[in-house]
């Protein structure tokens, strides 16, 4: 538990909350992002205390609120547990409907496409030259095919300015350790993608979370902060954003990156669902492009497994500066994984399968619309995630929610495994793609209705 309490104190720190409030929110997060699993031992309340640098009734305040939200057990005797149920199924690779993990549907045609082009890589490449060390940031052909992906989003992008990176998050690494030393800020939403949240805390780097209207981060905050301290970076999902499903106005982008060039503030551009949509706003790299740092890949597009991404640095120097610290965390992407994606570019599956994609993200939000027609949720038609508020009178809390839909075999995620300012909404992310096929898609959000309207009723798990 060293490593656990070590990041708790850190975030009580920079938590003006109450720490009595703050812990059980720590819980919540921890539990729904997989640090914590149901029935951890937590540490005693002194030995907590001692470790937090807390009087012992602000502790015995935090588990009291924490067993309130559902979060713990306490057994006399033995200690205080998070809380879970031991008949709680497997999601990842089990029979039940993984719902929390968000990756793109799976259209029939996707699979023959990737047997068919599978086949004829390994019937016209050397296999030689699959096992052996590749130019990192990929071979010209690599980066021509990524070139010519992100010429649509991007007209003025050259090869001398792209990598080829084993996925986004990867390239994410890479970019907070160039631009945030230890102890120094990047700024970001309310909300965001945990695997930001894990980078930084990996790196020493802080989170500034900026706050948000119903259009996204304020401007006027983003100012506010570069006059008082200035960021190292914004980091920005700006459309389809993950967990909101938020995309950003063309005027909201050109507010947000009218900031950063006055303020000089470089931008992470995580545009990870900028493809899905079949109208796509301007990219913040194209309002701001001497400054922002774009990536794209296929793994939120066409499937987790197809860890390619390729990452548009501002200037082809910088391209090089990037490149050595990709290289010094990933060594180079999967050779086989990096000729499949420029070949599907280049004989246009890519495109394809993006739009038989979209068309099964279509059907599947018109699934969770019929649904879920009785709960008010965020969700945009082509893309495969909703973001559902809990309404005050289903009596659940997210994280309980989540962790009662795991016991139900559907996988769900708590807004504490987003939330980058300690005070997470009481929302769960659905996430529409995980089910092999679209009636297993209806039956868990059957269930996942069925919770909503009766919390207190306990169904068998299905199967």
């Amino acid at each position: 538990m060293d490593s656990l309490t070590h990041h708790w104190l850190k975030r009580l720190t920079e938590s003006r909350k109450p720490a009595y409030l703050v812990i059980p929110d720590l819980i919540e997060e921890d539990l729904a992002s997989g640090r914590l699993r149901p029935r951890d031992r937590l540490p005693g309340l002194r030995d907590l205390a001692g470790a937090l640098q807390l009087n012992y009734t602000t502790v015995a305040r935090a588990y009291a609120e924490a067993r309130k939200r559902g979060l713990l057990d306490a057994r006399a005797g033995s200690g205080t547990f998070v809380r879970g149920r031991t008949q709680t199924l497997p999601l990842a690779g089990g029979s039940s409907v993984e719902m929390s993990m968000n990756m793109p549907p799976e259209p029939p045609e996707l699979a023959a496409r990737l047997r068919e082009s599978s086949a004829h890589l390994f019937a016209h490449t050397d296999p030689y030259r699959l096992l052996r060390y590749q130019d990192f940031g990929g071979t010209p052909d690599d980066r021509a095919a990524g070139r010519a992906w992100l010429k649509e989003r991007l007209p003025e992008c050259e090869d001398d300015m792209v990598l080829v990176c084993p996925g986004i998050h990867s390239a994410l690494v890479a970019l907070v350790s160039q631009l945030a030393r230890p102890g120094e800020t990047i700024c970001l939403d309310t909300l965001a993608y945990p695997g930001i949240k894990a980078i930084a805390s990996q790196l020493g780097v802080r989170l500034q979370p900026l706050p948000r209207d119903e259009e996204g981060p304020l401007p006027h905050a983003f100012e506010a902060l570069c006059k008082t301290g200035k960021p190292g970076a914004f980091y920005c999902n700006p459309t389809l954003q993950n967990p909101s499903t938020l995309t950003l106005s063309t005027q909201r982008r050109e507010a947000l990156a009218d900031v950063a060039l006055r303020y000089s503030v470089p931008i992470i551009e995580d545009d990870a669902y900028g493809w899905l949509p079949a109208n796509r706003p301007v990219a913040l790299a194209s309002l701001a492009p001497e400054l922002t740092w774009y990536v794209t890949g296929f793994s939120k597009t066409f499937g987790a497994g197809l860890r390619v991404a390729y990452l548009r640095a501002p200037t082809a120097r910088q391209t090089q500066r990037v490149a050595g610290a990709l290289r010094a965390t990933t060594v180079m992407p999967s050779p086989f994984t990096v000729l499949l994606a420029t070949q599907w570019v280049n004989d246009g599956t890519a495109h394809e399968m993006l739009d038989a994609i979209r068309k099964e993200a279509n059907v599947r939000q018109t699934i969770a619309s019929q649904e879920l027609a009785d709960w008010h949720y965020e969700a945009q038609s082509d893309g495969f995630h909703l973001w559902l508020p809990i309404p005050p009178q289903c009596d659940w809390s997210a994280s309980e929610l989540a962790l009662q839909l795991r016991n139900q075999g559907v996988g769900a995620v708590a807004g504490a495994a987003f939330s980058t300012d300690g005070n997470p909404p009481n929302t769960i992310r659905v996430c529409l793609g995980g089910p092999q096929d679209r009636e297993g898609c209806r039956q868990a959000l059957q269930v996942t209705a069925e919770m909503l309207h009766h919390p207190h009723r306990l169904r068998s798990p299905l199967m």
